[in-house]
């Protein structure tokens, strides 16, 4: 098995249809690379001529050392990692391929040095990162929730394991005179503000820049996105919910920054929304889930537990020793968002 550098379009051609991240899409990885620090590696483990393997990494050399992060840092990225694709179904060609992408590519990173820190949050569904902790290599899992939307025929199906008090506040949508419809970047910089706002009275900074978020959405493809906005009558912003998609989850990615209109929650009546359209939009029939991003903050999971999801680990593989302690404090004040 060959691990080989690619570039982007190498990248694109390699990646299988299903079963990765909406920020593998190399649209985001290209606006990714361009507003950090560090530089871009795309690594992929050939059989032959096929990829049967994946991983992205951003790279930032110092003076005093080596920084590898997947993802980058800062930008509101909830998971990156590790893609494995192989041709047969069965456990010991995964693992093999597993253990031959880690191998090759820690040893082109040349993580063995201990001025060299590696941090990576592994996507969904990636459940074997032992290569790594063979490799002696920290593993903590993190969680999130995912509404299952397979099978779901319409927006009752979705909402049937809801907890009562929250299909009641869904319901009560139909009686408003709010409108909520999908708009464009500059709605999406409007909720870009709430999410500032939001995190100022907590202390905290926002996971990313104004600038980030304008050129993601201008690069990516439309159907990667969608801004759901609520408005009175009157046109009043109320609240909005920027939404990302993969080809099997939809994200619930920023805003939802709280707001009631005649008493009712319009963060409610967003997600309702949003979850009528991944049941019954034809452009959204690959779509599977609902990725509530995160589970992992005990005040924010009150609210996403109503929602019945199942709760999906993922995992987050770093250095150890002393130089990643110090380090990690620093990244979890910039990537405190993905709870």
């Amino acid at each position: 098995m060959e691990i080989e550098r690619l570039d982007l379009s190498e990248w694109g051609d390699a990646l299988p249809r299903r079963g990765f991240e909406v920020f593998h899409d190399p649209d985001a990885l290209t606006v990714l690379d361009a507003h950090t620090g560090g530089d871009l590696r795309l690594y992929g483990a050939f059989k032959g001529q096929q990829a049967v393997g994946l991983l992205p990494v951003f790279v930032d050399e110092k003076s005093v050392g080596r920084t590898v992060f997947s993802p980058a840092l800062s930008l509101g990225v909830p998971r990156l990692g590790p893609i494995i694709n192989p041709n047969s179904p069965k456990q010991r060609k995964w693992e093999r391929i597993n253990a031959a992408l880690a191998e090759g590519v820690l040893e082109d990173l040349e993580t063995h040095r201990r001025s060299t820190l590696f941090r990576m949050t592994c996507p969904l569904g990636y459940a074997d990162p032992r290569p790594y902790g063979w490799n002696e290599f920290t593993i903590e899992p993190q969680f999130t929730y995912v509404v299952d939307l397979d099978g779901c025929e319409d927006l009752d199906d979705a909402m049937a394991g809801f907890s009562k008090s929250l299909r009641n506040e869904m319901r009560r949508y139909d009686e408003l005179d709010l409108s909520i419809e999908t708009e464009g970047i500059d709605a999406a910089l409007r909720i870009y503000d709430d999410v500032v706002d939001q995190y100022e009275e907590y202390d905290d900074t926002a996971p990313m820049t104004r600038p980030f978020l304008r050129d993601l959405l201008s690069n990516l493809d439309d159907e990667r996105w969608r801004v759901y906005v609520a408005r009175t009558p009157d046109g009043t912003y109320k609240s909005g919910i920027i939404t990302l998609f993969s080809n099997d989850l939809a994200y619930y990615w920023q805003g939802g920054v709280t707001a009631s209109y005649e008493r009712v929650s319009v963060n409610n009546c967003l997600h309702r929304v949003i979850l009528d359209d991944l049941v019954t939009d034809p452009e959204l029939e690959s779509v599977t889930g609902y990725d509530l991003v995160g589970a992992n903050t005990e005040r924010l999971c009150e609210y996403k537990g109503k929602f019945n999801g199942d709760l999906r680990p993922y995992y987050v593989v770093e250095s150890s020793g002393l130089e990643m302690t110090l380090a990690k404090s620093a990244y979890e004040r910039v990537a405190g968002s993905l709870k």
